[in-house]
Formats: structure tokens, sequence, C-alpha cells
């Protein structure tokens, strides 16, 4: 058994690697058809992780004329959960841009999913080196009594968006339209492998179950987090200029919920 353990937590040779997308891909799409287009979705991330226990990953879509988003899908293939966030949008969504600290248990492939309104899927895929720490089981970076006493207070954060180096090429035409909503949230995403290091037992597997964000008293998006999200993760979401009021409820996976709201009087 400890045997086994170890060998699921070491790199995966490059054959494997290889291999585990198109397992992903069909069981989580089946035999449906992805596209591809840098018009339309791009994924950005470090070419190698500085910290693979925090490494930002950012996605942008702008969907075809006519159309709309309803769905995201962040996929870190080698991780223990590969699919690491999902993002859901209660009204289908022209233009996005998601980005979210995540674990890097090793180098993997990485692949955003996004689905349209009509049901058309498009990906984009990229690939990370690692540190080779070992993130998913590495221990916890903060004392885990200070960890319970700040557990799922949240910070938000309204700016103005900036432009970055690999936007969606249909972005490039202008500035940024919109505000980027950060979510700085204090949770010690438990990935279940890490050890207690002074009694040596395993740290039972605790990490942001659900965020829901709502604009201006409606819903808006809610994303489905895992594991891989980092200790204290960041949440960034592109929001509609107008916006006037921002809420987030958070629930983890031991049941613990909470909520901040923020006035933006300033927008």
């Amino acid at each position: 058994m400890a045997v086994a353990l170890v060998a699921a937590l070491l790199p995966a040779p490059a054959a494997a690697i290889e291999d585990t997308w198109p397992a992903l891909r069909s069981e989580l799409f089946g035999d449906r058809f992805l596209a591809v287009s840098d018009e339309v979705i791009s994924i950005d991330t470090p070419y190698r992780t500085y910290d693979d226990a925090r490494t930002g990953v950012t996605v942008r879509l702008a969907a075809p004329e006519g159309h709309a988003f309803r769905e995201l899908y962040l996929i870190l293939d080698e991780n223990p959960m590969p699919v690491s966030a999902l993002l859901s949008f209660t009204r289908p969504q022209t233009a996005f841009e998601f980005a979210a600290t995540m674990r890097f248990n090793g180098p993997t492939p990485v692949h955003a999913v996004a689905e349209l309104d009509n049901g058309q899927l498009f990906v984009a895929e990229t690939f990370v080196k690692t540190s080779g720490q070992g993130a998913c089981s590495a221990p916890p970076g903060t004392d885990p009594d200070e960890a319970l006493a700040t557990l799922g207070q949240m910070e938000l954060v309204i700016r103005p968006r900036t432009r970055a180096a690999s936007l969606v090429k249909a972005y490039r035409a202008g500035p940024p339209a919109g505000l980027a909503l950060d979510v700085k949230i204090s949770h010690p995403s438990h990935s279940g492998m890490q050890r207690d290091q002074i009694s040596l037992l395993y740290i039972p597997m605790r990490y942001v179950e659900t965020l829901d964000i709502d604009l201006n008293g409606a819903p808006f998006a809610t994303m489905t987090g895992s594991i891989s999200l980092s200790e204290n993760p960041q949440v960034t979401v592109s929001v509609p200029a107008g916006t006037r009021r921002v809420r987030a409820r958070l629930t983890d996976t031991d049941g613990t919920a909470s909520e901040v709201e923020r006035d933006l009087a300033d927008y």
C-alpha cells in the first residue's frame, strides 16, 4: 500500500503524460469535437513554475459572433484531481477572463475547455514544467491552528483590467473592457496527501468546494474547486463595468460557509 502511494506521488514518466489527455478527454467529453482557435480561447501559464504550490493560471475567452460561453473547465492533466476548476455562468458570457492560483503536483499538460451556448467545445492547451516539489503532498505553509482561525475569510479587490501578453486575439482590437474582481480567500486547501509535521498523520482533505459570485444582487458565476487550488487561493474573474455591488459566498468540503459583500462606489 505504501509503495503504491509513493509511486502515485512521483512525477509521471513522459509516456504516461502523453497518454493521460486522451483518456481524460473521453471521460469528460466523450466523442464530442473540440475546436482549436486562439481567437476564441487562450491559456496563460509560466513555462516553469517558480513555486509549485502557488502558480497562476489565466484563461481568456472571446466567443464567436452571435454566441456566448456557458461553462469553462480548467484541467491539470497529471494532478490527482485533474478537473481543477469548473466555472459555470448563470448567464452566458461573450467575453471573459478567469485566473486562479493553482497547486502543481508535477510537470503536466494544462487544458482549458469552454462550452458555447450551442454546445460547441473549444480547447486550448499548454505544458508546465515544475520544480519537483510535489506540491500536493508538500507540508502546509501555515500553522494548522492559525489556518483554522481565519478559514473562510475573503477579501474582494476590484480594479481596472490590464492588458496581458497573451490575450485572445479578438481582444487585441482595443483595450480590455470592464473590471477585474480578485477574490482573496483564506483557506488551507488541504489535499489529503499532506502529513502533519508533528504527528506524521495525514491531514484530512479539505478545500474550497464552491465559490458563488453575485453582481448587483443577481447570480453571476459559480466556481467548483478542487485540491488543485493553492493554499489561500486567489480567484480572479472579469466583471462588467456597470457593476455596483459584488458578493462572494464560499462553501468548503467540510460544510463551512462564509460570505462577503462590497459596494463599488468608485466604479
